[in-house]
């Protein structure tokens, strides 16, 4: 399968009008097609099933080059996995692709994608630190919403505890950012670990919520 023939057939299921809205939707310049997301989910569920990962890893960054939505997005859907035995190709092409984030959309299907990579080897943390005091809105934004996993557990273990305390502090540098964005990503960390460690969210808030923008603290304390 080459990004061509896969670009062939989502061209084939285009949607003019669809895809005009979408342009004026996302902003970011490049060429959409109007294609709805479960057709992208089809699409890149096949690609995962036929394909063994170096055949996807290629085919992804092909997809991904063609600066069209659809196909940057089905690129990231098919490296969407927990398991995956050689996966350091794929976290590279993840990493690769953070520098180049212009939106929210494609942005979050890709990290998406890489949290599974960081949450099979938390040591991928240290790359991730990195982005965090990036200039680039997109690429630090990035370092807390591919680190969302690290929420979702009521019991997780002494390494996961480490690693969500890390993130911890990114957010608490993030605080003093006045990007919407940025604030709107802490607000999401938090809101999402107040529905397993509530304590430790109101500890958080109480320390750095005055710095926080008044929808940001509103979101974090959604569920406390």
């Amino acid at each position: 399968m080459t990004p061509e023939a896969v670009i062939a057939d989502l061209t084939a299921g285009a949607d003019p009008g669809k895809a005009a809205e979408m342009a004026r939707y996302h902003k970011a310049e490049r060429v959409y097609l109007g294609v709805a997301n479960p057709v992208l989910n089809d699409v890149a569920k096949g690609l995962r099933q036929g394909l063994d990962v170096p055949e996807r890893v290629a085919l992804a960054r092909g997809l991904w080059d063609s600066d069209i939505h659809e196909a940057r997005v089905v690129a990231a859907k098919m490296l969407v996995q927990a398991r995956i035995r050689e996966d350091a190709a794929v976290w590279d092409l993840i990493c690769s692709w953070v520098p180049q984030f212009d939106g929210w959309a494609v942005a979050d299907h890709v990290c998406e994608a890489g949290n599974r990579r960081i949450m099979a080897d938390l040591t991928r943390l240290d790359v991730v630190e990195e982005w965090t005091t990036s200039g680039h809105l997109w690429t630090k934004r990035a370092a807390l919403v591919m680190t969302l996993p690290l929420t979702k557990s009521n019991h997780p273990s002494p390494e996961e505890r480490r690693a969500r305390e890390r993130v911890l502090g990114w957010a608490a540098e993030y605080v003093a950012d006045p990007e919407w964005f940025i604030q709107k990503a802490v607000a999401w960390w938090l809101r999402d670990l107040s529905k397993h460690d509530g304590a430790r969210v109101r500890d958080f808030l109480a320390e750095h919520g005055a710095a926080m923008k008044g929808f940001a603290r509103k979101e974090a304390a959604k569920y406390l």
